[in-house]
């Protein structure tokens, strides 16, 4: 774990509440929940999302770290409540049960989620204990801690936006647009999709995926604007900011495939089409007129756009389930079935979001780290200066 902006979260799906701890933000840096907030709102909407959307009403508390409105340089403490702790005090009380208190436990495990390898592993018999923090709902505190890293990030000309580039099959056109386009589109549809043909074909097979109890999965696309030249490092496999994002957005539950910049296709074509050139002009320097790239090379920023998309398998808590053993009795059964989405994959572009903004600032404050913004700033412009010799 990097020293340089770590955090943990903790909570479970129904518990009383979701909680995050920073440490590493610099002082100096101007903080409110309102900061937070929106992103908060902004990971809860998208067609095809469940019920529990609908009680939910996601708003973070700042405990600790900031103090008028701006850090303080110590850790960082966030707290989302769980609206929906009211109906379950009594399941999920942390006080052990009264005498006699029936318990229902859950044994019937999901195929494609945590629940029978997580039972398995922690030794659990009510597939609850694995299934509450295995939830995505965890997600929500990882949105909150990357409000923060955005936060930092937009000091310095850092912006992360997110759009859905296809769900069950159905894919965008080609977008030639400018980001801020792309961005304005997306944040204006309910599938995050900036092409309004592929975005109502993406709503009529959600439509069709629910009238048959089954769900969707998809590709969102995340870009990082404004990165400066240096970010992350060659000199070690585990300082390569390539593989750091990789790793954080296979973090997200139900991710399953990552690509850099044109990722898979780079495979497929000869390196002549593949490489960007290099170009230099005398006003504004090296320059590229591609990014197959993705903004990254040899592990670090080049200073053009970050692009990861990221592949999002269907959810695994299917209306019409699928066969399942139950571990109780090992009797063949359908799956339990909690409630879900449909397809959370422009909720997931969110969350990508998050990932990619804690890379970021994680890789910026090992680059110009400092303990306060005022120090980060001089370290950043004394580089941005020397790389105009360049």
């Amino acid at each position: 774990m990097s020293l340089a902006f770590r955090f943990l979260t903790a909570g479970e799906s129904h518990g009383e509440a979701l909680v995050a701890v920073i440490d590493g933000v610099p002082a100096g840096l101007s903080l409110t929940e309102a900061d937070i907030n929106e992103d908060l709102a902004r990971r809860q909407k998208g067609y095809g999302r469940g019920g529990r959307m609908k009680i939910e009403r996601d708003r973070v508390h700042l405990t600790s770290g900031v103090r008028g409105g701006v850090t303080l340089g110590s850790p960082i403490t966030l707290t989302i409540p769980n609206l929906d702790w009211e109906n379950w005090k009594a399941t999920m009380s942390v006080a052990p049960p009264e005498p006699g208190a029936a318990a229902k436990q859950v044994t019937r495990p999901r195929p494609g989620h945590a629940d029978l390898a997580g039972a398995m592993k922690y030794g659990h018999r009510d597939i609850r204990n694995v299934l509450e923090r295995s939830s995505a709902r965890e997600t929500t505190a990882r949105v909150a801690v990357a409000g923060v890293a955005k936060k930092l990030l937009g000091e310095f000309g850092i912006q992360i936006l997110s759009h859905v580039v296809e769900i069950g099959g159905v894919r965008v056109g080609e977008l030639d647009r400018p980001w801020s386009e792309i961005r304005r589109l997306a944040e204006a549809s309910e599938v995050r999709c900036a092409d309004p043909e592929a975005e109502r074909r993406m709503i009529e097979a959600i439509d069709d995926a629910k009238a048959k109890g089954d769900t969707l999965g998809g590709i969102f696309e995340v870009v990082g604007l404004g990165c400066p030249v240096g970010l992350g490092s060659y000199v070690q496999w585990d300082r390569r900011l390539d593989g750091r994002l990789a790793q954080a957005f296979c973090a997200i539950q139900a991710i399953k495939g990552v690509e850099l910049g044109l990722g898979f296709e780079t495979a497929r074509r000869p390196g002549s089409q593949v490489h960007d050139e290099i170009l230099y002009d005398p006003d504004a320097g090296f320059k590229r007129t591609t990014n197959n790239a993705g903004g990254l090379e040899g592990g670090v920023t080049n200073g053009q756009p970050v692009v990861v998309r990221a592949a999002m398998k269907p959810l695994s808590t299917l209306r019409t389930p699928l066969r399942s053993v139950d571990m109780a009795t090992k009797e063949a059964v359908e799956a339990v079935v909690e409630r879900s989405d449909v397809c959370a994959v422009p909720a997931a572009a969110v969350i990508g979001e998050a990932m990619m903004a804690i890379v970021l600032a994680q890789a910026f404050l090992e680059k110009f780290g400092g303990d306060s913004l005022e120090e980060i700033r001089r370290n950043y412009d004394a580089y941005q200066e020397s790389l105009k010799n360049w």
